[in-house]
């Protein structure tokens, strides 16, 4: 049996460092978005990605057979998107649970940003990636090239209409209904939502839950259009711009990080929180912010079961597609406590 291609060996076909190798393997940053192309064509020459048969000790033979059946090289794709990263608060999390799951299962990774150009597959042979789990927004033109190769695939907090695949989000609907229904049940009744509509397909969804209770308990909302993006920057001139009796008790955000910015727009005004203005947000990154509720995603969790349900997708490529919801928790603070609901 040959042996397993080592990064020295690529390194010295490519003639860069051991540490350059490293780097663009895993996708970290500290070479040029052309090194890492040559990097990765020069390992896929070397037969780097090739799946091969594993070892496991005696006392794992009963599952030996099934597990050999899901060796081989996972691609995680990051959009080049400055914000959806491994360093990211919310997706650094969850390409960890992506990575903890894999090599649970003795699974290869391999990290790659999206590139800006359709060339990912010139440097990469498709018939040695087992699977892929894209992280946050793909273009679509990537993903049609993976649906077009048909390599199991599975998005995390993403769907796209041109393509059918598997998808793993948080429940949005359902966990946003339960944080404006606990708000409305303290009495609260004058609400503006604020959030990045157009940048993602959860953040749509968390101002469908949003909606949907105050139409069902009849609560007006008078919505400022420039609240719901297209981006963050557009969100904190509104709220500066916005009447001082248009303030509403409490702005609604899509996440945390929108919370922040109005947060920090409201103090620009001198508007006092929460004694004049309260501020929701949602996936809790940002819990040591005046934040008075969010929503706590096991964000590792989610990362965890896109991979199984990859591995699930590649024993049965037939089945229908499936979009699964997982349930998140409501954490309220009150002042100097924080609890979970």
């Amino acid at each position: 049996m040959a042996k397993k291609v080592t990064m020295q060996q690529i390194a010295d076909a490519a003639g860069v460092s051991k540490f350059a190798v490293s780097r663009a393997l895993t996708g970290k940053p500290g070479v040029s978005e052309y090194t890492r192309e040559m990097i990765i064509k020069t390992a896929a020459q070397l037969g780097y990605f090739k799946a091969e048969p594993k070892r496991y000790p005696i006392e794992q033979a009963v599952e030996q057979d099934h597990i050999a059946d899901n060796t081989g090289t996972i691609l995680v794709l990051f959009p080049n998107i400055r914000s959806q990263n491994r360093s990211s608060l919310y997706w650094g999390p969850v390409f960890d649970g992506i990575s903890a799951r894999l090599n649970e299962k003795g699974l290869d990774i391999l990290t790659l940003t999206e590139p800006s150009s359709d060339r990912m597959f010139s440097v990469l042979n498709p018939e040695a990636i087992r699977g892929i789990i894209t992280v946050g927004a793909i273009s679509t033109s990537v993903l049609l090239e993976i649906y077009r190769l048909r390599i199991p695939l599975v998005m995390v907090d993403h769907e796209e209409p041109a393509v059918h695949a598997d998808t793993v989000f948080t429940d949005n609907v359902k966990c946003m209904r339960e944080l404006v229904l606990m708000l409305i049940g303290k009495g609260y009744r004058h609400f503006q939502f604020a959030g990045e509509l157009p940048d993602a397909a959860s953040f749509r969804e968390r101002w469908f839950g949003y909606r949907s209770v105050l139409e069902e308990m009849q609560i007006q909302s008078n919505q400022q259009p420039g609240l719901l993006g297209p981006n963050n920057e557009h969100i904190r001139k509104a709220i500066e711009e916005m009447e001082i009796e248009d303030l509403p008790e409490v702005f609604v955000c899509a996440n945390d990080f929108t919370a922040v910015v109005v947060l920090r727009a409201l103090k620009n005004r001198g508007i006092d929180v929460p004694e004049r203005c309260s501020v929701t947000g949602f996936d809790n990154t940002r819990a040591e912010e005046p934040i008075m509720a969010s929503i706590h995603i096991d964000k590792e969790h989610l990362g965890k079961r896109a991979v199984d349900h990859l591995l699930w997708r590649i024993e049965h490529p037939d089945q229908p597609f499936e979009r699964k919801l997982i349930y998140s928790e409501l954490v309220v603070r009150d002042m100097h406590q924080t609890k979970l609901l």
